[in-house]
């Protein structure tokens, strides 16, 4: 089977990182979990409050990252794909941004193709 390198760092919804975890361990692939650095991330949950009109955050499960990012051979190049250190790339009709202070080029570039 093949190996699947998943991609996260700290904050990340501990749900989108985990699910995917243990269902592919459970096909049979060798799973390994790539962050900045190599260390003990911290997820979160995002539910609900009561007297909240919407979700909170909250700390959620903890897990060791396998391995740091500049270890890694990328899986991007692996699918055919570049990674572009910037604020916004275009590809096509995909715009994609590395994080949040990326939003006000990211959205630039998002309403432009619109």
């Amino acid at each position: 089977m093949a190996k699947i390198l998943i991609i996260t760092g700290d904050a990340a919804e501990s749900l989108e990182v985990m699910y995917p975890y243990q269902r592919l361990l459970e096909e049979g692939y060798q799973v390994d979990i790539a962050a900045p650095s190599v260390k003990k991330l911290q997820f979160v949950v995002h539910d609900f409050t009561d007297g909240f009109d919407t979700y909170t955050e909250k700390l959620g499960y903890t897990w060791a990252a396998d391995v740091a990012f500049a270890d890694v051979n990328p899986d991007v190049a692996a699918a055919g794909g570049e990674f572009v250190d910037a604020a916004a790339v275009v590809d096509g009709q995909m715009v994609s941004a590395r994080a949040w202070p990326d939003h006000p080029a990211w959205m630039r570039e998002f309403i432009q193709i619109l």
